[in-house]
């Protein structure tokens, strides 16, 4: 049995829960309203003030979607209470970003500024021309937004310069030596 799986979903006093005959979710909570379609061969099961995630059989693509859909549950749950944020730097001179409307401006060393556009239900802030603070009750769509910006100039291990996540290390190596 899956380890992550069997464990219950705990739901907050301030989240209502729909569980549908037809297999989809529906989450909602003080921050917004999410919507998951259960995988085939999962099914949920509310028991007071927990969710019971349930599979058919032990088939391998029913035992592979018992803890992926109890995981997505919780970060559910999560999201609508609480929210995610993901945290982004720029580093390297005259690199900057700002928020322009329904776009994200990144000056990052190209001819060209970039605009990335910001998805409905993410909040995108930008302190010190440097500093990016992506906010959303969608974990995955917190996630995607963030890997697509840095994806535009990943850090580079020599002088360290490009866009990185917050908490992320990145490894610097030498440079040519002269003997």
């Amino acid at each position: 049995m899956s380890r992550i799986g069997k464990l219950p979903v705990a739901v907050p006093d301030q989240v209502k829960v729909d569980v549908g005959s037809d297999g989809v979710v529906v989450i909602q909570g003080p921050k917004g309203s999410l919507k998951l379609s259960l995988p085939d061969g999962v099914t949920v099961n509310r028991d007071g003030a927990n969710l019971a995630v349930l599979r058919e059989s032990e088939q391998r693509r029913h035992r592979a979607n018992h803890g992926t859909a109890r995981a997505l549950l919780s970060n559910m749950i999560t999201g609508v209470t609480k929210g995610f944020t993901r945290q982004l730097e720029i580093r390297g001179v005259g690199y900057r970003a700002a928020v322009k409307g329904a776009f994200l401006d990144l000056q990052l060393g190209y001819s060209h500024p970039v605009q990335h556009p910001i998805p409905a239900g993410l909040e995108v802030k930008v302190d010190e021309n440097t500093k990016i603070t992506i906010n959303g009750i969608d974990k995955q769509q917190v996630g995607q937004f963030a890997a697509e910006v840095r994806s535009y100039r990943r850090p580079e291990p020599y002088k360290g310069k490009g866009v990185r996540y917050s908490d992320e290390y990145v490894r610097r190596k030498a440079g040519k030596s002269v003997k």
